[in-house]
């Protein structure tokens, strides 16, 4: 159980604007094989879904502290991640998995009043997509 815990907690957090590495701790878990894939997937997915919906709870309230010195965001980068995501629409948040750009993807669908609905359906199809390939990676080598 704690193992589950451990991968959500990582994977929320890295979804965050703050730094963590949850592909590290699942290809770990995964490696270790005493744990279910499947589930380890899952926890995984939804912990960093849910991390990448905080960033976008975030976006909704941003622009009254955006030029606050300690904002944790560089303006330029979620400037350029607003850019992107009114060129692409809500395509871009298939994105969302990318270090640091994907964290200001999210924020920037906030910023833009995205809809939550297609927001996390979008993002979740994104964060699942990616710890499937991280899984196959290490499923490959082992």
């Amino acid at each position: 159980m704690l193992a589950y815990l451990g991968i959500f907690a990582s994977a929320f957090v890295s979804a965050t604007l703050l730094p963590a590495q949850s592909e590290a701790v699942l290809g770990a878990l995964l490696a270790d094989g005493s744990h279910s894939a499947v589930l380890l997937i899952a926890v995984a997915t939804l912990g960093n879904t849910l991390g990448a919906a905080t960033n976008w709870l975030l976006g909704l309230y941003v622009n009254r502290f955006k030029e606050r010195r300690w904002f944790p965001v560089n303006p330029g980068k979620l400037e350029q991640a607003e850019r992107w995501y009114r060129r692409w629409g809500r395509w871009s948040l298939l994105l969302s998995w990318a270090p640091v750009f994907g964290d200001a993807l999210c924020l920037a669908a906030g910023v833009l009043r995205e809809p939550f609905r297609s927001f996390f359906c979008i993002v979740l199809a994104a964060k699942l997509l990616r710890y499937l390939a991280v899984a196959a990676l290490i499923a490959s080598v082992l």
